[in-house]
This record gives C-alpha cells, structure tokens and sequence, in this order.
C-alpha cells in the first residue's frame, strides 16, 4: 500500500509539473527556435542562425507579450524578457548587416544565457 501511494503521490507531481511547463507555449515555441539557433553556432555553424533571426525576434516578442503563467515571477520575468526581445533584435539587425559569424556567435550565446535566466531565476 505505501508503495501505491508513493507512486500516486510520483506520478501527481510529474504530471503537475509537465503540465505548469506545457501551459506557457510562448516559451516552448521560443525554445525551438533558440535550440535549432543555438546549438549549431556551438559547432561554428551560423546558417541556422541567419535563417531564424527574423523567426527568433518575433517569437521572443509573442513570448513577451504572453500571460506569466503561476510558478513564475512575473515582474522579475518581465525584465528579462526585455533583454531578450532587445537581445534577438540586435541579433536580426547583425545579420541583415552582415556582422561576422564570431559577433553573431556572441549575440546568440548572450540571447541563450538570457533565456536560460527565465527559465531557471525567474521561477517562484
């Protein structure tokens, strides 16, 4: 019995937790965009970057703009998708200037770091 209970009591909280992560899909949508920008700069393959520039700020603005879901400080929140919306902007305008792969290399990482702070400081 006390097993039962400790796998109900295990199978509650995951299910809690995937679903207080499945309700901002903002940040999912935005994360899949950054993952297939960022991952590849990592290996000094900046073509993904430059394809998605324009997709990585406008969906860092949808983002911005979304409800803060419960679990997340909101204003704290705020702020950091502030930076991240400038980030991605400066990141767009470096590409459409031609800005060499190590600036572009740079920008991503900063843009990834900040949004890794929402997803790890930002948290109640």
């Amino acid at each position: 019995m006390k097993k039962f209970i400790l796998f109900a009591l295990l199978a509650f909280s995951i299910g809690t937790l995937h679903a207080q992560k499945a309700e901002w899909k903002e940040m999912q949508d935005f994360h899949a965009v950054m993952s297939a920008s960022f991952h590849p700069s990592e290996e000094n393959n900046l073509k993904p970057l430059k394809d998605s520039a324009s997709a990585l700020l406008t969906k860092a603005k949808i983002w911005q703009k979304a409800k803060v879901p419960q679990g997340y400080n909101a204003n704290a929140t705020k702020e950091v998708l502030k930076r991240l919306v400038a980030n991605c902007k400066s990141i767009k305008t470096a590409v459409n200037k031609n800005e060499t792969d190590e600036k572009l290399k740079s920008m991503i990482a900063t843009a990834h770091d900040t949004f890794h702070e929402i997803m790890e400081k930002c948290k109640e």
